[in-house]
């Protein structure tokens, strides 16, 4: 990076290329660290531990699933695992697709801009990991006899290993189920049993000994195909369904929510086999045999059930979707009843984020409404007061300049109206200014590949891009004030001080090189701006790095170039001048929905009803909804 960014300072506008590969990049990134010599040994200790914890995340991650077989999707496990597996900076990550599972790709890339449901804005840390998946039987965590195939999903009896006659053989999965998939299943096929089918399928603790079959231990629970029977941690088993022959699929499903355990058999649903099982410990899939011969197949997820899980899971969903709808709320906000209290937490989240017009066409809506239904009444309905909010207004368009990568637009509204905003915050400046960096590189990066468009549409904002991004304004300019709808309005200037100021149209006609001149102008002044602020250095290099690449459309930075990345420096900015006019940085609703989001991880990972609640999916879907 070190090196890249010499090459822009001395004015060379040529890109260099520069290695990809990781160790190259550490290596470019270690050279400019040699240069703090100043950093305190208690900070070089902090530095260690923080890389130690950041390897031993990256370790955590590296053994979660790609895919999730489809029941998941919705589940509290899979929104976790997207946010581990897929961060916002690389939403799409590099999943593989299958067509049997669900890719997190696609689970990710589905989450549309919109209500802001992040917790918090930091790294992923070991905590947020959540646990891997079953994904085959543990060749080391099994009993003498037992031979597991190359791939560890199947499993052979090959010859006697017994103590007695009540001993026979077990194995265990190389991951626990997780509680916070709300329900966990699987299936076997038996592939081949002996004449007594002495076969067990059924699931333990992980400290349960291997040497007998499911469920005659003590936390240990099985179905045994040679008489049909269940049992519950002891040898004496209870009918429970028919016994297994060859080629039959046996499936064992673990419903957290109620702490109950089924089977299926052949895509047929058994019932309920257990009730009660212990919450305080990690259950395991297992399979146990006793006779030479007999052979077993376990389908994690990797291929399609047998049984219809997906149906059931909806049905469960549709169960804690029930008790969250009957759960009253007349309570919460007194003396609000559960329909104003809505109609509050949405009038206050519009005006609070600045969409200004629309906070008061629903405004209007509802006072529409209340008259109607209080005609009869005459006198007797509430005016609704429509808000007049001149800062909301104001924080409307530097949104909307923000959202349409117009940084230039946004840092002279900003300058003007909340001056103070950007002396006080630099993390905050410090974004806008990298933000127009990469939008500049952006343009040029288009004209490059020859898909520069003058005007394109920007869906974020709802206005249009006119792609003019990185314009030096002049005193005299103005800049345009844009409506909830994309229009402009000339009568916003409620008491006269506002200005019009127009986008200007300096860029259309640049050539390449001049854009390149440009770039290089603007780097080098961000880089005199920042030279003493070292805590900015790698994200400024990170940036920077943009340049080194010849089409950084297709580069491995080519995220930083996403049109997401408005959205966050946009919120960013927005709550700051919030806070400078004394208000909250977010609206009610955003606090209660992070403060909801919270509540069901905590519950969730009790596997109690919040496991089914995905809210990033349950808040646009219809499904979740009870019926009438």
């Amino acid at each position: 990076m070190a090196a890249t960014w010499a090459s822009i300072v001395s004015g060379d506008l040529s890109r260099p290329r520069i290695s990809s590969s990781a160790s190259g990049l550490r290596g470019q990134r270690n050279s400019s660290s040699a240069n703090l010599s100043d950093l305190s040994s208690q900070a070089s200790r902090y530095h260690s531990s923080a890389l130690s914890s950041a390897f031993n995340t990256l370790s955590k991650i590296s053994q979660l699933p790609t895919s999730v077989p489809s029941y998941l999707e919705d589940s509290l496990y899979c929104e976790r695992l997207v946010a581990a597996r897929c961060p916002p900076s690389n939403p799409a990550g590099l999943l593989a697709r299958n067509p049997s599972l669900t890719s997190l790709a696609l689970v990710a890339q589905a989450r549309g801009a919109g209500l802001k449901l992040d917790v918090k804005d930091s790294q992923i840390t070991e905590d947020d990991v959540p646990t891997p998946l079953p994904t085959k039987w543990n060749d080391k965590d099994k009993s003498g006899g037992i031979d597991v195939s190359q791939d560890g999903l199947d499993v052979q009896f090959l010859g006697p290993n017994k103590v007695n006659e009540y001993d026979s053989a077990a194995v265990r999965s190389d991951h626990h189920m997780p509680r916070s998939c709300g329900v966990y299943y699987y299936e076997v096929t038996i592939m081949n049993k002996s004449r007594e089918g002495l076969i067990g399928v059924g699931f333990c603790a992980g400290d349960v000994i291997l040497n007998r079959l499911p469920g005659w231990e003590p936390f240990s629970w099985g179905y045994h195909g040679d008489d049909g029977k269940s049992f519950c941690c002891t040898g004496i088993g209870k009918p429970y369904g028919p016994q297994f022959n060859s080629k039959d699929v046996i499936g064992c499903g673990v419903n957290f929510r109620t702490n109950t355990a089924f089977f299926t058999r052949n895509g047929h649903l058994l019932g309920t086999a257990f009730r009660d099982l212990p919450t305080d410990k990690k259950l395991y899939p297992a399979v146990g045999m006793k006779k030479p011969g007999e052979h077993i197949r376990v389908n994690f997820g990797q291929e399609e059930f047998n049984f219809d899980i997906d149906d059931y899971m909806k049905t469960e969903r549709l169960r804690a979707c029930q008790d969250i709808d009957d759960t009253p709320v007349d309570k919460l906000c007194p003396p609000l009843e559960e329909a104003a209290l809505i109609q509050s937490l949405i009038a206050s989240y519009l005006q609070h984020d600045g969409f200004v017009e629309t906070a008061k066409a629903f405004q209007q809506d509802l006072q529409a409404e209340q008259n109607a239904l209080e005609s009869g009444k005459p006198g007797s309905a509430k005016p609704i007061e429509l808000m007049e909010d001149k800062d909301a207004l104001r924080r409307q368009n530097i949104r909307a300049a923000i959202l349409d990568g117009n940084i230039d637009k946004a840092l002279k509204l900003t300058q003007t109206y909340y001056p103070q905003v950007l002396l006080r915050n630099e993390q905050i400046n410090f974004r806008l200014r990298c933000r127009k960096f990469i939008e500049m590189m952006r343009q040029s990066a288009e004209l490059s590949n020859g898909s520069h468009k003058k005007a394109t549409p920007a869906s974020s904002s709802g206005s249009a891009n006119k792609g003019r991004t990185f314009e030096t304004y002049e005193e005299d300019e103005d800049i345009e004030m844009v409506g909830d709808d994309g229009g402009t309005r000339s009568d916003w200037d409620m008491d006269g001080d506002d200005e019009d100021y127009g986008d200007g149209d300096d860029n259309d006609h640049l050539s390449q090189n001049d854009m390149l001149e440009r770039l290089l102008e603007y780097g080098q002044q961000m880089q005199r701006d920042f030279r003493d602020k070292p805590e900015l250095q790698e994200e400024m290099e990170e940036v920077f790095s943009l340049w080194a690449y010849p089409d950084p459309m297709s580069s491995p930075v080519a995220h930083l170039l996403s049109i997401d990345g408005r959205t966050i420096v946009a919120e960013a900015l927005n709550s700051a001048i919030l806070v400078s006019l004394g208000k909250s940085s977010k609206a009610p609703l955003e606090r209660l929905i992070q403060q909801t989001t919270v509540l069901l991880r905590e519950l969730g990972e009790d596997g109690g009803s919040a496991a089914f609640i995905n809210l990033h999916n349950w808040i646009n879907s219809v499904d979740c909804l009870p019926s009438a």
